[in-house]
């Protein structure tokens, strides 16, 4: 397994400090937080959501001098063929790239990413 990433605390770094409310809260499990998932199921599909959010783009600015600004109105629904804006597109596009190539692993706080093992399942 080859490490690309490795992301650790600093050598003689203090603890955190802890608020004594929070301390006295239940603990749950302490599950590292999901990242968020742009990705699509495949790239073809993720570039067909990209042709028609940029077209979207695109035609309702092209559309302002013939159809008034009401053209603008299909300027939004790029944001749905993106989920989100473009630069989420582009991660979601890097996202769906690498799936099942990349696999995190974090193990006492230290996570890494590194090249998965052929025959696991990284959803």
């Amino acid at each position: 397994m080859t490490t690309l990433n490795i992301a650790k605390p600093p050598e003689g770094a203090k603890p955190p400090v802890i608020a004594p409310s929070v301390m006295s809260a239940p603990s749950v499990a302490s599950a590292p937080p999901a990242a968020p998932n742009f990705a699509s199921k495949s790239v073809p599909r993720h570039l067909a959501r990209g042709l028609i959010g940029f077209g979207l783009i695109i035609g309702s600015i092209a559309m302002v001098p013939v159809a008034g600004p009401a053209a603008l109105l299909a300027a939004p629904l790029a944001l749905v063929a993106f989920r989100g804006c473009p630069t989420c597109w582009m991660v979601g596009l890097a996202q769906t790239i690498s799936r099942g190539r990349l696999e995190r692993q974090c193990v006492d706080g230290v996570c890494t990413l590194a090249k998965a093992r052929p025959g696991t399942d990284t959803d």
